[in-house]
């Protein structure tokens, strides 16, 4: 145990009680809505450090490397799928991201053998993209700043699609390349 892993083990603790507060009430009053997005945001923000601290004071583990993406994956698809059960977000959306999501998780373990495909810089901007976006949806904005929130998730959708693309692009070509 160090500090990076127990901040991702914390942003995993954080998942049910983010849900907890999303649906307390009727899903939409506006103190539990902000506690949801305070918790989101929480959550959000220490993914930022945690790998920071775990590669600058050279705290890399194995369980770091699964726990990571596990603690990603589950903010954010609870985060969409809430969403989208509570109406506020369109469950076409949410389809995109998380088949994003999963089939690149497939892709990197299809490869593995041939190499690794890290995070891109285009990945990062996603994840940056669709954080402030869900952020966006899961605080209680008034109805004149819809357009905020549907912009950047417009942003996010474009870059998760990219991105996709991307890796898919980068997959095939380890597949292809020269085993040594």
């Amino acid at each position: 145990m160090n500090l990076a892993n127990v901040l991702t083990m914390f942003r995993i603790a954080l998942v049910p009680v983010f849900l907890l507060a999303l649906f307390a009430g009727d899903g939409h009053q506006v103190q539990w809505r902000i506690t949801a997005w305070v918790v989101f945001a929480v959550a959000a923000i220490t993914d930022r450090y945690d790998g920071r601290i775990a590669r600058s004071r050279g705290l890399i583990t194995d369980f770091g490397k699964i726990a990571d993406p596990i603690a990603d994956k589950a903010l954010m698809g609870a985060a969409l799928i809430g969403l989208s059960v509570l109406g506020d977000l369109p469950w076409w959306i949410t389809v995109v991201i998380l088949f994003r999501e999963v089939g690149v998780t497939v892709l990197r373990f299809w490869v593995i053998r041939h190499g690794v495909i890290a995070a891109s810089r285009g990945g990062k901007l996603k994840t940056l993209l669709q954080s402030i976006a869900i952020g966006l949806y899961v605080l209680p904005l008034p109805h004149w700043l819809d357009w905020l929130s549907l912009s950047v998730m417009a942003a996010a959708l474009v870059a998760t699609i990219v991105t996709g693309v991307d890796y898919l692009w980068q997959a095939v070509r380890l597949r292809r390349s020269p085993q040594p």
